[in-house]
């Protein structure tokens, strides 16, 4: 389909206009007639111009008003392709947060974990660290539960990897217990020495000293005698001590 543009339009309009003017008639009219003829004319193919530009701007305006149309259709799409893209990442990043808070929240809970804690072991607190807590539970349960070579096993094993652990007193006490229950004095004897060696100040050392005065009578030592004294002399106001001057006592 050809295409015109705004002037070519007049042009063609206004040839069309003049053609009317029959060239054989032109002596019939005089000069005003034909002056008038001629304004007339011009009258009409301005008209025709107006007219014709009239139809072309609205023609123009038109497409200008359908592209317009069509851009804003495609930017309407792109706008919601983005909107589209925004909500997936929101949605990403909101579970990112989520997984970084569950992750701080998980690290929180287990570094308490690891954290020292404040206990009470035999009328002294002290800090300790909890993964030693447990280690010194699970082998005095073994003690007490009757498992006497286990638990010596394991008191064993604790006071060689906490040596300076606030429970290692206690361990080393018990690891002399263990030892005695089994009717083994000679390890037992040795445990309780380790006692008073390493943690004289320990509320466990009256206990031992007369764990190990029980052995040598059994064993019938008579450093028994001297190991109760002693201990009355360096541990007057335990209970142990008590107990040491009723054997004296009896004897």
């Amino acid at each position: 389909m050809m295409k015109f543009s705004k002037s070519g339009l007049t042009a063609a309009a206004l040839l069309a206009a003049m053609s009317w003017l029959p060239q054989a008639h032109a002596g019939l009219f005089d000069d005003d007639e034909a002056r008038k003829a001629l304004l007339d004319l011009r009258a009409k193919v301005e008209a025709m111009r107006i007219e014709m530009s009239a139809r072309i701007d609205t023609k123009s305006d038109k497409s200008s008003t359908l592209d317009l149309v069509t851009q804003n259709e495609n930017t309407l799409q792109e706008i919601a392709k983005l909107r589209g893209q925004i909500e997936v990442l929101a949605n990403e990043l909101s579970n990112a947060q989520k997984r970084q808070k569950d992750f701080y929240v998980d690290l929180d809970a287990r570094l308490r974990k690891l954290e020292p804690r404040e206990v009470t072991i035999d009328g002294r607190t002290s800090q300790v660290d909890p993964n030693e807590q447990r280690t010194y539970e699970a082998a005095y349960k073994l003690f007490t539960a009757g498992d006497y070579k286990a638990s010596a096993t394991a008191l064993s094993e604790f006071v060689q990897r906490y040596p300076g652990s606030s429970y290692a007193a206690n361990a080393q006490y018990w690891l002399g217990n263990s030892y005695y229950a089994q009717r083994d004095c000679k390890s037992a004897i040795s445990a309780q020495l380790v006692v008073l060696k390493n943690y004289p100040d320990s509320p466990k050392a009256p206990d031992a000293m007369l764990n190990i005065a029980s052995c040598q009578t059994e064993l019938k030592d008579k450093a028994a005698k001297k190991t109760l004294q002693d201990l009355i002399k360096q541990y007057p106001d335990s209970t142990a001590a008590v107990t040491a001057k009723e054997r004296l006592g009896g004897k």
